[in-house]
């Protein structure tokens, strides 16, 4: 992709509210400059395009033309502290959105409230007592906006499905040690967002009906495949990819966010296409992940989401909501309310 600037494609229903609930803050200071190597992931030339996305360049996007009225962000291993116990580092990423929020809740930047919510990491292995330390210091200083944590499950024997974020190990969801921390959120009236990919879903299912008082959502319509082992194949695993989003619907506690689908995982021809694709295209290639999900889980169950900047590989943020809105067009007024603000708002409780 030569350029992803905004297409100059008019901006579709530019009075509806949107919660952004899905984006990241970074400083990647190593994903700059003139001598780098060839990127060797799709992740990689992501960095390359977003080395830096922080509150200047989140308002950027925020102000582009949609009514994004708010945002949640995402934990991304994004300024951990340097120093002290290892369990407590991701603590300096919830400090350092804190900051950005307060920044942002000041009105100097106009009527948008970035980063209302703050999901952090914990490892959820650590035994309860230590993971009830660590996300009690997240909400000590969150400035009452800590809403859950993150806890990524993603593998695949195939290192280069997930190429730099490969390293984690088969099984997470289902290991008891990860499930005597994740007990530990209902509590503390916290919520957990799940990153896995696609054949790891039924994993998923068995933690959701395990622990049915926990508020659970699924990330990125749980990250179908088609890049690497798997090219070629992702129309032949669909129906298995819906079946286990069917399983997940049938579970109260489980919210579903519609999106990540710019990602590379999938390998749709608009991933670093040049040019860029127009909201159209994108709305073509991701129309069947999306209406599955919102089919199952229904509009108050299903939240839009950018996954900016990683999205960014595919388009521009003001192209990625016009292709949302694209996919639906077609909606009552009541499920768009749902589907672009509603069901964040009451996922994340935001109150909003």
């Amino acid at each position: 992709m030569a350029d992803v600037a905004p297409l100059n494609e008019t901006i579709l229903e530019p009075d509806l509210p949107i919660i952004d609930p899905h984006h990241h803050l970074w400083d990647r200071p190593g994903a700059r400059g003139p001598n780098l190597p060839p990127p060797r992931h799709g992740f990689e030339s992501v960095l390359r395009l977003a080395p830096r996305y922080l509150l200047d360049e989140l308002l950027a996007d925020m102000k582009s033309g949609h009514n994004v009225k708010a945002t949640v962000f995402l934990q991304c291993g994004s300024m951990y502290r340097a120093d002290g116990p290892a369990a407590m580092k991701p603590i300096g990423e919830t400090e350092f959105v804190n900051g950005v929020a307060a920044m942002s809740a000041s009105g100097l930047y106009g009527d948008v409230r970035a980063c209302a919510g703050i999901v952090g990491h914990v490892d959820l292995t650590l035994g309860s007592d230590l993971v009830t330390q660590v996300l009690e210091a997240h909400i000590a200083v969150a400035g009452g906006r800590f809403r859950g944590i993150r806890h990524s499950a993603s593998y695949d024997a195939d290192t280069g499905v997930l190429g730099p974020l490969a390293g984690g190990a088969p099984g997470l969801y289902r290991s008891d040690r990860f499930r005597e921390g994740f007990a530990c959120l209902a509590p503390l009236g916290l919520s957990f967002d799940a990153w896995m990919l696609e054949p790891q879903l039924p994993d998923l299912v068995d933690l959701a009906r395990t622990f049915p008082e926990t508020p659970i959502v699924l990330d990125h319509v749980g990250t179908p495949l088609g890049i690497s082992s798997y090219e070629g194949t992702r129309d032949e695993r669909f129906p298995v990819w819906r079946q286990n989003i069917q399983d997940l619907a049938a579970c109260p506690n489980m919210f579903v966010k519609l999106g990540g689908l710019a990602m590379v995982f999938p390998g749709f021809p608009s991933f670093l296409s040049d040019p860029a694709a127009p909201s159209t295209q994108l709305a073509a290639e991701w129309k069947p992940y999306i209406e599955t999900c919102i089919e199952a889980f229904g509009a108050p169950r299903s939240m839009f989401e950018s996954n900016f900047p990683v999205d960014l590989g595919s388009c521009a943020y003001d192209t990625l909501w016009n292709a949302f809105k694209v996919l639906a067009k077609d909606y009552s007024a009541d499920e768009k309310a749902h589907l672009f603000f509603g069901a964040a708002n009451r996922f994340y409780r935001l109150g909003l």
